[in-house]
């Protein structure tokens, strides 16, 4: 039996995923492709690192050319209207405390593909997302961190 991943996403996500897909397969395909030609004029391939470096370029193009086919074919677009709006949910917007002491921090709370920790956007997938996925304000969550097991409460949760 086999489990497909799902990357749970905004549609303006998947959009610009789809943007770069087309990009990559166009334009950059054919600066890569230029690249190549060029560097064979080189001569000797064997000793002509710029036809190397081109055909490196070339392996790095085509794996994220195939990266990106793989996160749209299993892309699930989340409709944030569709949400609850009283609990953590893909598109909330959470004010969390930790009850150890500290202040008040915000978390957006994405799917994987968008997540960016060092601006407060958060996975669903990670371990403080997945604490924090479906219970409501006021709730005390419990993260499991390499540090040991943080408590925090719901302070807000906002769409």
């Amino acid at each position: 039996m086999s489990t497909k991943k799902e990357y749970k996403m905004s549609q303006a996500r998947f959009d610009e995923l789809q943007k770069e897909l087309s990009y990559l397969k166009t334009t950059r395909s054919d600066e890569v492709a230029e690249m190549i030609k060029v560097a064979r004029g080189f001569g000797d391939l064997s000793e002509n690192s710029e036809y190397d470096e081109a055909k490196n370029e070339q392996g790095k193009l085509y794996s994220r050319i195939g990266e990106l086919e793989n996160v749209l074919l299993h892309a699930v677009v989340i409709e944030e209207g569709d949400m609850p709006t009283d609990q953590v949910t893909i598109g909330s917007t959470v004010t969390v405390t930790a009850l150890s002491g500290g202040a008040s921090r915000n978390f957006k709370i994405v799917g994987s593909q968008e997540a960016d920790a060092m601006h407060g956007i958060i996975s669903e997938d990670s371990p403080f997302g997945k604490a924090l996925m479906n219970h409501r304000e006021g709730e005390t969550v419990t993260v499991n961190a390499p540090a040991g097991e943080i408590k925090y409460r719901i302070d807000k949760i906002e769409r």
